[in-house]
């Protein structure tokens, strides 16, 4: 990690260098603040496994592209709606198993963050969830894998 990205210490900090980065043609530290972003933000949850915490990371990122999509800050309502009433994991079961959008995953790529999707995080994770959101997973990734 660059040194200026470790020096970081919030998640709005993390945006604003980002925001920068990006301005000045450099998606790599643009990738690596908003990667850095995310799990500070994730952080600030209680968890009690490494995929749970993967998991808020995960919503997080995919918090960071919606503004690309939408035009204006926006959160992923539906996302923590699930998150409240099922909990973190269930939450990216169903994100996984929602009809999936091309854009997300491209969009995710062009951010740096591929690593942080819902689809890479059940992956990465395979006991935890279902056998159809890993199949659900792999497929989609094999969908929107680079040709």
């Amino acid at each position: 990690m660059d040194v200026r990205v470790e020096q970081l210490e919030t998640a709005a900090e993390c945006e604003i260098f980002a925001r920068n980065a990006a301005d000045r043609e450099r998606p790599d530290l643009a990738g690596e603040a908003r990667r850095k972003a995310a799990s500070l933000r994730a952080a600030t949850h209680e968890t009690h496994s490494p995929v749970e915490a993967e998991s808020f990371a995960a919503v997080y990122a995919y918090e960071s592209l919606l503004p690309q999509k939408k035009g204006r800050k926006t959160r992923a309502t539906g996302t923590w709606r699930d998150v409240r009433h099922y909990g973190i994991v269930e939450a990216v079961q169903r994100a996984v198993a929602r009809p999936p959008e091309a854009v997300n995953y491209a969009a995710m790529r062009e951010l740096g963050l591929e690593d942080l999707s819902f689809e890479a995080v059940v992956l990465r994770h395979e006991g935890s969830f279902s056998a159809a959101a890993v199949e659900a997973s792999r497929a989609r990734l094999a969908e929107s894998a680079p040709i």
